[in-house]
């Protein structure tokens, strides 16, 4: 005579308790790593803020450091030969003066780009459409100072370059620069 065989398997209530566990998991699993997903895109966005400053600082960094410096030749400084350097109240561009056109480094005092004003220094419409993409919800501002004192030079014999961009994500990261006047 054959002996019956024992059912196997789950019954409904196992099944169930067993998909509520699973779902109860998978909640508590996905909680914890969701901010690290947004946590994720920080360092990308840094290397680009990285980029941008960097590239803004090097544009202002190759202008001469005063109106009344000479850019043909470098002969003489302002402040030599009967000129003066730019009052430090007075940093800023000159009446009529856009960033295409800025021949010295506190013209840039007071620049501030947002998202389609980030362009190359030519301001070329092409330049300018492959950088709007790259740089969208991005922001960069420019304070020039004197900051002669700081090194024990005359005050107006030194500029402070600081460069600030904030990233999509709100992160203001600073870049400064010294320009001399030598």
């Amino acid at each position: 005579m054959l002996k019956p065989v024992a059912a196997k398997g789950f019954t409904l209530l196992e099944i169930i308790i067993g998909i509520v566990v699973l779902g109860i998991s998978l909640v508590v699993i996905t909680g914890a790593l969701g901010p690290l997903f947004k946590q994720s895109t920080d360092p990308w966005h840094q290397v680009r803020a990285a980029e941008l400053g960097h590239s803004l600082l090097n544009e202002i960094m190759a202008r001469s450091f005063d109106q009344n410096s000479d850019r043909a030749s470098g002969v003489f400084r302002c402040g030599e030969n009967n000129t003066s350097c730019t009052a430090c109240n007075l940093l800023g561009p000159e009446s009529g003066e856009t960033r295409t056109s800025f021949n010295d480094v506190d013209d840039f005092n007071g620049l501030s780009l947002t998202d389609s004003d980030i362009v190359g220094s030519s301001g070329a419409s092409g330049q300018q459409n492959s950088l709007v993409n790259l740089y969208k919800g991005y922001s960069a501002a420019v304070t020039i100072s004197c900051a002669g004192t700081e090194l024990g030079l005359a005050n107006d014999q030194l500029k402070k370059v600081r460069v600030t961009v904030t990233t999509p994500a709100g992160m203001a990261i600073a870049f400064s620069a010294y320009r001399g006047n030598w």
